[in-house]
């Protein structure tokens, strides 16, 4: 059986924020805006939210302090300035941090009486649907986690040194995506998100639980992404319709994943981004090209050239000249791989996703990306 379950209403369009003023402050009488301390100001995605609110006489109150890879930490500040100011729906923007930090706030402001510990684990053990968070409306400004569409939140918990997802399932409401806010991304940051919202797309296929309804999602994200391959490859620089392919690419990944979940290169990738500061799709794309190497040599080929590639080899090439290497020493980072494979290995749901049959000594041939013998 399939089911197809994507509850966000999405509009996609130039000005996408000011065309739907009046269904963004449609949701509650205050806002409160989550974002990062720079690149929504920047980009102008924070005017335009701030407009399209004044427009409609609702008022609003900012917090800007989300930092890359949010911790629970951030989150229940704000969710303590949330309170304290009155809001009572909430607006994230940016990219992938922000958006994620944004659900867990809105989650935790709906329920004030809860501290930190409720993040990871729910006092009933059962997980949260969106009634159990405030509305969200989400105004992405990068091509990567696709979050606007998800239920995902993943969070940093600096007292256990990991960053994972929390078990509620929290969709925005709302999502206003225009291309245009790419347009103040640097290149590092175009590279690093495309590359994860294409990881999404190949862990979603390569997926024990992929379905020909998520199959639908990869299949139109991956020819969207291709689109925009020859900018990654520093062929041409990008333009409007690239922005567009990039967040549509990235949006149609979100959507993949919101019905599969990620597998072992974001498993993989985590202790990389926490440890040594990697960027999220650049961790996760690192370990693409090894968990495609073993994969049936059907689904790898079509998930390549559909996106673009001509081979494996091409796959890595791109990536390696687009996200750049890894700045650590090779002993180091060799390591924090090792411990990453341990921590993947131990998480039986990750590995039990795979769509062939993993075991340690594959895991870690996978992640040192070694060829199949």
């Amino acid at each position: 059986m399939s089911t197809f379950y994507m509850p966000t209403r999405v509009y996609e369009e130039a000005d996408a924020v000011r065309a739907h003023a009046a269904e963004l402050a449609s949701f509650g009488k205050k806002a409160l805006i989550v974002t990062g301390r720079r690149s929504a100001k920047a980009n102008g995605a924070y005017a335009d939210i701030t407009a399209a609110l004044d427009e409609q006489a609702t008022p609003y109150v900012l917090f800007d302090e989300v930092e890359e890879n949010p911790s629970t930490e951030t989150v229940m500040r704000a969710r303590d300035f949330g309170l304290r100011e009155g809001a009572d729906f909430v607006i994230g923007v940016g990219g992938g941090s922000p958006l994620d930090a944004a659900k867990a706030v809105a989650l935790m402001m709906r329920h004030p009486d809860k501290d930190i510990s409720y993040l990871y684990h729910p006092d009933d053990g059962a997980q949260s649907g969106g009634e159990g968070a405030l509305p969200i409306a989400a105004v992405p400004t990068t091509c990567g986690t696709g979050s606007e569409v998800t239920a995902v939140s993943v969070l940093t918990d600096p007292s256990r040194g990991i960053k994972q997802s929390i078990p509620h399932k929290l969709f925005p409401a709302l999502a206003l995506i225009d291309g245009k806010y790419l347009r103040f991304a640097p290149a590092s940051v175009l590279a690093n998100t495309a590359f994860d919202a294409l990881t999404h797309l190949i862990e979603s296929e390569l997926n024990s639980k992929c379905t020909p309804l998520s199959h639908m999602c990869v299949d139109a994200g991956l020819k969207t992404w291709a689109l925009s391959l020859p900018v990654l490859r520093g062929e041409k620089e990008p333009d409007d319709a690239d922005y567009l392919h990039m967040m549509r690419a990235s949006m149609m990944g979100g959507m993949a994943i919101a019905h599969t979940g990620t597998t072992l290169p974001h498993g993989l990738s985590y202790p990389l981004t926490v440890k040594l500061g990697v960027p999220h799709g650049k961790a996760t794309a690192f370990f693409t090209a090894g968990y495609l190497a073993y994969a049936p040599a059907s689904a790898r080929d079509y998930l390549l050239r559909t996106a673009g590639f001509t081979s494996l080899g091409d796959f890595r090439a791109v990536y390696r000249a687009a996200c750049g290497p890894i700045d650590a020493p090779p002993e180091l980072l060799a390591a924090v791989i090792e411990a990453a494979v341990d921590e993947t290995a131990a998480n039986p749901r990750k590995m039990q996703l795979a769509a062939y049959p993993v075991d340690r000594e594959l895991l870690r041939r996978i992640a040192f990306d070694r060829a199949p013998d």
